[in-house]
């Protein structure tokens, strides 16, 4: 059956213009926004929910996993954050305070001058031949445009390089499957001894075998959700608490409606399940009940843009070094939660050796006046895996204010940046990008 179309014109109030606007306001978007200001751009973070920080708060995602050399936005606001000894995978468990965070967040903002749009969904671009030089954001008097001299898309799925008709991938490669969604969320009236389990890569011990055998057999037998193995929790910063990344829906796709709201419905009555394994059959975990849960999807993968250069897997094998890196020593695991099943793709992840980002992975192929950031930076699946993490986005956000900052203040295009003028302005902040 053909779907109706209905055609209409409308005249849209340009309300504001900037030298760099930045969407999305996730580890990536926060630290482009106060990047590009204080390089002196009039910048501008438009974000869809009424809070800052994306997965570091709504997505209620903790530890700050990933490491990046020293010096970036990525030190300093953990800082602010009151986590300065989270780790590359986490086994520190110094997760943040999250609702400490929401203030935080917007202080470091506003602190460096960025102006916010909060509740402000974009819901298309302005384009004049392949040049972003607008965005339509919807707010409760209508909708309007804003302009800006370059953009950063942060907004995790690409939204805005998507309306712009960037080249993009999805999933891996043979089914295009991306990795599973989950909702994060935190149990109190666990005793203080009770373990705690990060993942794949971390071996612990329980009643004779490893705990995520135990809990891989105990799914088996229906005691967990389908797909649902893996029980990983973390220690917060309070006492009697865990967070819990456990759920997981399969073949969802965080950008159609209809699956969204299969996996928010699907999800929670997973939390009732998982708590009630947790009850049951794990030591320490018998009072235990829910505090709070995540207010939004935790989606790991949708939109990898094609870019000047797309990050291989062999890049990160062997810890490439590229001459127009804006960052270095990225690492983390290759982390690919199950697109088509439970716990890991490939069973123990594969370890990397730090490599660099080149400036290349944030300029898409075609689109101008356009940076990308965070997870939707080209790459290929497996390599996504691995900077997806808050820790490399947030370096990658830094770099990506930077470029667009230069671009705006130059009057030139983010391709035309010269990469060492990004370098230059990394090295001064005292950012570590060479051996």
């Amino acid at each position: 059956m053909a779907m109706d179309t209905v055609s209409y014109q409308k005249s849209l109030k340009v309300a504001a213009s900037y030298d760099v606007i930045v969407i999305g306001s996730g580890p990536a978007g926060i630290c482009a926004a106060v990047s590009a200001a204080r390089l002196g751009a009039k910048t501008a973070l438009v974000e869809r929910y009424g809070t800052l920080g994306g997965n570091l708060t709504n997505g209620a995602v903790s530890p700050i996993l990933g490491s990046v050399a020293k010096g970036t936005l990525r030190d300093e606001l953990v800082e602010r954050l009151g986590v300065p000894d989270s780790d590359e995978i986490g086994a520190t468990q110094q997760s943040h305070d999250i609702e400490l965070a929401k203030r935080v967040l917007v202080e470091f903002a506003h602190e460096a001058g960025v102006k916010l749009y909060l509740q402000t969904p974009v819901v298309d671009t302005i384009t004049q031949g392949d040049k972003v030089t607008g965005i339509v954001i919807g707010q409760k008097t209508g909708m309007c445009i804003l302009q800006a001299k370059a953009f950063v898309d942060a907004s995790g799925d690409g939204d805005v390089a998507y309306y712009a008709g960037a080249e993009y991938e999805m999933g891996r490669d043979g089914d295009s499957l991306v990795q599973p969604v989950t909702l994060m969320f935190r149990v109190q009236g666990v005793e203080e001894d009770a373990l705690t389990c990060i993942g794949e890569v971390d071996y612990v011990e329980y009643k004779g075998e490893r705990f995520l055998d135990y809990t891989t057999r105990h799914c088996k037998e229906g005691h967990l959700p389908p797909n649902a193995a893996s029980v990983r929790s973390f220690r917060t910063l309070v006492p009697g608490e865990r967070l819990i990344n456990t759920t997981q829906a399969n073949g969802i796709s965080a950008l159609l409606s209809d699956d969204i709201e299969k996996a928010e419905v699907d999800l929670r009555k997973q939390i009732d399940q998982v708590v009630e394994f947790l009850r049951k059959y794990v030591d320490g975990y018998q009072n235990c009940f829910v505090k709070s849960t995540a207010n939004t999807l935790g989606v790991r993968e949708t939109r990898r843009f094609m870019g000047l250069y797309q990050l291989h897997d062999e890049d990160l094998r062997h810890g490439r070094r590229f001459e127009d890196v804006v960052v270095h020593k990225a690492s983390f695991i290759v982390d690919i939660h199950n697109p088509s099943g439970s716990a890991q793709a490939e069973g123990v992840p594969e370890e990397v050796t730090p490599y660099d980002i080149p400036l290349r992975c944030l300029i898409p192929k075609r689109v101008d006046g356009l940076v990308l950031s965070g997870r939707n930076i080209s790459g290929t699946h497996r390599a996504h895996a691995s900077y997806r993490v808050m820790s490399i986005c947030m370096a990658i956000g830094e770099a990506s204010g930077i470029t667009a900052a230069l671009a705006a203040q130059k009057g030139i295009e983010p391709r035309q940046v010269d990469y060492r003028d990004v370098q230059k302005v990394l090295l001064e902040r005292g950012v570590n990008l060479f051996e």
